[in-house]
């Protein structure tokens, strides 16, 4: 349980302070998107660095119970899965970017999600 909230903590820091850039206007999905898409180079090393962050998850947590824990498990995966298209089929990011039209709404989401886990790493 303690490695779950140490995860929790710097998922919900990570969370809140990236939604809060997006309300601000100071960080933009688009052209994050956009950038990722120029750059094959900068694609692999993101993909890469996804794969490495879900594997070490993994190994470390991959805890399978019915209570909030489970989430950490299931974000665990999608690194590792989103790592992996990444790398293999980079242009996916064109498919992926057109959700990302309505970058408010998307932080919001992000603070929402990053005030649950902060919730469970600094509260209980």
């Amino acid at each position: 349980m303690e490695l779950s909230i140490i995860v929790a903590k710097i998922i919900g820091v990570i969370y809140i302070s990236a939604g809060i850039a997006v309300l601000i206007g100071q960080l933009n999905f688009n052209t994050i998107a956009e950038d990722l898409n120029r750059s094959p180079a900068l694609t692999f090393i993101a993909g890469a660095c996804a794969i490495m962050i879900g594997l070490v998850l993994i190994e470390y947590h991959n805890i399978w119970v019915k209570n909030w824990t489970v989430l950490i498990t299931l974000i665990s995966w999608a690194f590792f899965i989103g790592g992996l298209v990444i790398v293999l089929f980079p242009k996916s990011l064109l498919y992926i970017s057109k959700y990302y039209k309505h970058s408010r709404v998307w932080g919001i989401f992000m603070i929402c999600f990053g005030l649950f886990f902060a919730y469970f790493g600094f509260v209980i």
